[in-house]
């Protein structure tokens, strides 16, 4: 194995977020605005250079890898993308390898990839689903149908895929569903994750007015359930407690209220092959032009090596601020990968 990445903070980068696509058959409100101009399809890197990548962050330590978009499953062929890497869970373990292969997905499409994803190497995967009223959902979403995510989570379970439940908190649109997200969660036999809403590329919508202090929801699910506090991690910045009543956990990701930058352990991987060290954070670099420009694998590494040692000690989100300033993030989530 080459040297392991190391940032100039001394966190190990082990953990690889990558999306395949920038493409979505949503447009949810913190996400997306609802008229998307998507990339020419020369701009995203195939399957192989993709495949190339990931190989090297493998070699160099990384153990966990997770498939994001846009919605990774409206791509075409996804599978052999999924199959490839499902390899590298296979490898001795004295050889490079990864952990596990996860994937982020808004469930539309999981009715038809949940048992080929189980098949190969899949075994946990995150859910979209910001509400459990349809109206709400398809508000929310812009274009969502919730029958077909929540046939696309039943699938999952039926695959034998573990389950978290990814909710946005957004004041206004579903504060009021919480309970009955925990309660769901739990005949589900799912995690539930509360994420804090970020300010990323214009959406249309008022995300300063609908931004939730998770400490504030948290304090208000204790009146009604039991939540004792858990050690448990998956790799990513949720933290999470248990819920007696239901055995089932609650995570939350609060990058806005107590960010969690002290302990990253990840970097992500856009579809077009720029390489973001930190969600929050404007700064990329290009392995695309590099890569298609004939470079071998040890010069690639040295550009992965040079772009960690730069990774900021915290993100730059800032709810609040004018569209112009420069502690905004300018692009959407869609394009760097959930």
């Amino acid at each position: 194995m080459t040297r392991p990445f190391l940032d100039s903070f001394g966190r190990a980068v082990t953990y690889l977020r990558v999306s395949v696509t920038d493409r979505c058959d949503m447009r949810c409100l913190y996400c997306m605005a609802e008229e998307m101009t998507f990339l020419p399809k020369p701009e995203i890197l195939s399957y192989e250079e993709l495949e190339r990548i990931c190989g090297a962050f493998i070699h160099s330590g990384v153990r966990r890898l997770r498939v994001t978009g846009g919605e990774p499953l409206v791509r075409r062929d996804v599978m052999s993308f999924f199959t490839a890497m499902g390899e590298w869970l296979r490898r001795p373990g004295d050889e490079p390898r990864l952990d596990e292969l996860t994937l982020t997905t808004n469930g539309s499409r999981l009715g038809e990839f949940a048992a080929p994803l189980h098949a190969a190497g899949v075994r946990r995967v995150n859910v979209s689903m910001d509400s459990l009223d349809p109206a709400r959902f398809a508000a929310i979403t812009r274009r969502g149908n919730l029958r077909k995510t929540l046939d696309g989570v039943r699938a999952a379970r039926e695959a034998g895929l573990k389950l978290r439940i990814n909710a946005v908190a957004m004041a206004g649109l579903n504060d009021d569903e919480f309970d009955d997200m925990v309660a769901w969660c739990g005949q589900m036999g799912a995690d539930l994750c509360l994420i804090e809403t970020m300010p990323m590329g214009e959406t249309g919508d008022d995300r300063v007015n609908r931004y939730i202090p998770l400490d504030r929801v948290r304090a208000d699910l204790a009146r009604r359930w039991t939540l004792e506090p858990l050690t448990y991690r998956t790799g990513g910045p949720a933290r999470y407690v248990r819920v007696a009543e239901t055995g089932q956990k609650i995570g939350f990701i609060t990058p806005m209220s107590h960010n969690f930058c002290e302990s990253c352990n990840r970097v992500r991987l856009s579809c077009t092959g720029q390489l973001y060290s930190c969600l929050g954070h404007e700064g990329a670099s290009d392995l695309r032009g590099p890569l298609r420009a004939g470079m071998d694998d040890a010069g690639l590494l040295r550009l992965v090596h040079s772009a960690i040692g730069r990774k900021p000690k915290g993100h730059d989100f800032m709810l609040g601020r004018a569209d112009d300033d420069p502690a905004r993030i300018s692009r959407h989530m869609s394009v760097t990968g959930g």
